[in-house]
This record gives structure tokens, sequence and C-alpha cells, in this order.
């Protein structure tokens, strides 16, 4: 095998594209079609943008329209911003990117990182509003001289890049062998401009377009009319608008994805593959497992785009707690054992009493380590239990109880579960009569677990 990069580069733009072609193994098991994966997050810029980035500078040079010194202004979900930051840096440009607010911290600190100068707009507005990011960079071009719009939804050097670029690449790196290719359309300039290319060189290829619930690409495609859109968290596809940059003639079906779907694949191609992408990525490979399994062909070549690194998600779809706040992901769960671990108190993880011993023994104890629950324990099994409210009111009428032995005024036992419950199945088991469970472990009792315990792990509060 030929070793890549064998010669020095003149510049970081010349190691955009030719990016690793990978197959996928672990996520796709019991797939009989093989499913490979263009990994366009080992660009420079870290994302698939990097190839339009330098496209569309050089097409406003050619043109006259960027003059030196001159302003590049955009309205980006982010990547597009860095792949034309990166152009500008070495061409001495300044540059002035609209986000909506919804897109991650990571984006808007690496833009600025690399020079940049970010306005940060809402996202719940329609297009049409003053305040919508692509809105506000064209108000922005109007507002500063010598600044010129790159117009990524409606510059056609967007497709043309992939045409020129991606395409071909992945043509070679599959022999020709490629017989579905799957891309999620934000401008559409991906799965345009690769689409035309592949199907140039063979019509029967099918070309389709992943896109988040909540767009409004895939009713389009489907009726030609604008729909109703709703928010979706997936970052860089899917729109509100129809933008010219899409080559509708040229992509077979358009398809939508679940946000939690795109966000779980994407969680699991880090673990499961070892490649750290985005949620877009996540959504471009479900889609892509969809077609393989309806395909189920082993002479058939499925080809889907990783479109940016997952280091720009890492507060994000990386983030538990920011996956459950937006239920999609369930709460962690854990087994009994550790809930116990995790209990923040000094007692011992076992607080217990003998039958013989006197209830002023047992209050004292009770009193001593604050817990509620105290079960009576003879050779190492559990034989009655103590609550401490009715524990208390019988003291408080009959002080005489409280030399009388344990054995006498003691609860029925406390339930035992196993140490490898998982926690989320311990809540059914406790009740008014039986409020606390103890933890076996083997042959060894090693601690008693409350309502009190589950409860907070519920709530977070551990």
């Amino acid at each position: 095998m030929t070793p890549p990069h064998q010669r020095p580069y003149e510049s970081v733009l010349d190691t955009v594209g030719w990016t690793p072609l990978i197959r996928l193994t672990r996520v796709t098991a019991g797939l009989r079609t093989p499913v490979y994966v263009k990994a366009e997050y080992t660009n420079p810029g870290g994302s698939v943008k990097d190839r339009i980035g330098l496209a569309i500078i050089e097409a406003a040079e050619r043109s006259g329209e960027l003059q030196p010194g001159g302003t590049i202004v955009e309205g980006t979900s982010g990547n597009t911003g860095v792949g034309l930051a990166i152009a500008a840096a070495l061409r001495g440009y300044r540059c002035i990117f609209t986000l909506p607010d919804k897109m991650s911290q990571e984006k808007v600190r690496l833009l600025k990182a690399y020079g940049a100068e970010v306005v940060i707009t809402p996202t719940a507005v329609p297009p049409d509003h003053p305040e919508n990011y692509v809105k506000k960079a064209k108000q922005i071009v109007v507002d500063t001289p010598g600044a010129v719009l790159a117009n990524q939804f409606y510059n056609q050097e967007n497709p043309e890049a992939h045409y020129r670029t991606t395409g071909p690449e992945i043509w070679e790196q599959t022999e020709g062998r490629v017989t579905h290719f799957i891309a999620g359309a934000g401008t559409g300039g991906t799965v345009s401009g690769v689409g035309k290319f592949l199907k140039e060189q063979n019509a029967n290829i099918r070309v389709f377009a992943g896109d988040p619930e909540g767009s409004l690409y895939t009713e389009y495609a489907k009726t030609k009319t604008m729909g109703e859109g709703a928010p979706y968290k997936v970052e860089g596809i899917g729109g509100d608008k129809i933008p010219t940059t899409i080559w509708w003639d040229f992509v077979d079906e358009f398809r939508q994805v679940p946000d939690r779907d795109a966000f779980t694949m994407a969680r699991r191609l880090a673990r499961e593959e070892g490649m750290f992408v985005g949620g877009s990525s996540g959504l471009n490979v479900t889609l892509a497992l969809a077609v393989a399994r309806e395909v189920d062909d082993p002479e058939a070549l499925v080809v889907t785009i990783l479109a940016d690194t997952g280091e720009r998600y890492l507060s994000k779809l990386f983030n538990d707690e920011w996956m459950q706040e937006n239920q999609m992901l369930d709460g962690v769960r854990i087994t009994v054992e550790e809930l116990l671990t995790r209990r923040k108190t000094a007692a011992p993880a076992l607080v217990s009493v003998a039958p013989a011993a006197a209830v002023r023994q047992a209050l004292n104890l009770m009193r001593t380590w604050n817990v509620s629950q105290l079960p009576v324990l003879e050779d190492g099994q559990c034989v009655g239990s103590l609550v401490d409210g009715p524990l208390m009111a019988q003291a408080l009428s009959q002080p005489a109880l409280l030399e009388r032995p344990v054995r006498e005024i003691m609860d029925e036992p406390l339930p035992v579960v196993d140490a490898s419950l998982p926690s989320d199945r311990l809540a059914p088991l406790l009740t008014r009569e039986s409020p606390a469970a103890l933890v076996r472990k083997g042959s060894e009792l090693i601690g008693i677990v409350s309502r009190f315990d589950v409860l907070e792990q519920m709530i977070g509060a551990r």
C-alpha cells in the first residue's frame, strides 16, 4: 500500500480532500451489504465543508467581487465558517459569521480561534425575520464596505466543488463498485455534487439525502410545496427554506431520521468503530444502515459521509446530562451495589441490631448514625426490622419498652435483593410497609438501600 503524504505540502489548503474511505464493521453486525464511510473529519478544518471554503473564495476573487483586504460574511452552522476562515487566514481576508444560538459553544470558540468575528442570532425565528442568521449575514454585507456574502445555500460553487472532488474520489476509491450514496442535506452541496458525478458514471447508482425530522426538505421533495417545519437538534443539515444548491434531479429520495437515532448512532460510532463524529454523521450512518438492510446484497456497496468531528459537540450529544435533558438518553442504569457506593453518608454500609438487644440500644443506633430503618440480624440473616417512626411512638407511650428485647416488638424482615440488581427495578419492591431493602453479595449482606436512596438517584442528586 502506498503511504499517504509522501511529500511536503506548500499550504494546509493542499491537504483538503482525498479523505479515507473506511468500512464499518461493528455497527453493521447482521447486515450483508457492506457500508463504507468517507471520513471527512480528517480534513484540516475537521469537516466536509473545508472542500467548499477555498472554492467559494477563489470564485469570488475571479469575479472581482472579493478584493484584497476584503471581508467574507456568511450565515453558517459553524463548519462552513471554519473552511472559509482557514482559506481567509492564508489569503488575508477578514471574516464575519452569523450562527443560530442552537450551535455548540465549541463551534463558536473554534471560529474565533481562526480570527473570525461571530454574531449569534436566535434560532426560533422564521427565515424571513431580520434576526434569522442568513438575513443577518446579508445585512452585515450591506453595512460593511468591501464585504461579500459566501452564500453557501445559493452559491453553485458549493455543489460544484463536490462534483469536482468528492464524487471522483469515491468513484476511484470504490473502483466504481459504489451502488448507493447517502449524505445529509443542509445546503445540499455534498449530496448534489457527488450524486451528479456518480450518476454520470453509472445511472443505476441510487442517491439518498438524509434529513432531520422537523426539516422541510423531505416534504418539499415529495410535493414541491412548503410544509410546516419543527425544531430539531441535529446541527448543519435540514432547513426551513429551500436552497438552490440542492440539485433535485440527482437525488432519488429524501428520508427523515429522528434526532435521538442520529445522536445515538454518533455515540455508537465513537465507542464501537473508534470514529469520533457529530450528529449529522450519526444521521447519515443511521440512514445508510437502513438502506443496506433493505438492499440486502453482499455485491452492493453503500457509501456515506462522516461530515465532521465530534469534538464540536462535547457539550451536547457527548454530554450525558444534555442528552437526558433533551429526552434523548435514558437515565444511566446502575446496580444496587453502585447505588450503595454513591451514598453520601458517614454511616457504615449496614447498621444492624441483634434480636436480644434492648430497644434503647436500637434507638441509640438510629440516632447515632441517622438511619430510619434498622434490620434485626441473627446468624447473618434478617429476622426482623425496626422503623424509627413507629418505634419512637411506642417508646413514648410505653417507656418500659426501652428495656425490653428488640425481638418482642420488631416488624417483618426487610426484603433482600442481589447486589447486581439494576437500581431501577428496586423501586417497586420498596413500599410503606418495607421502605428499605437489604443488599446481598454472594452469601454476605453488604448494605441497605431505602426509598430515599432510590429517589435521589432518580432525580439526579447523586
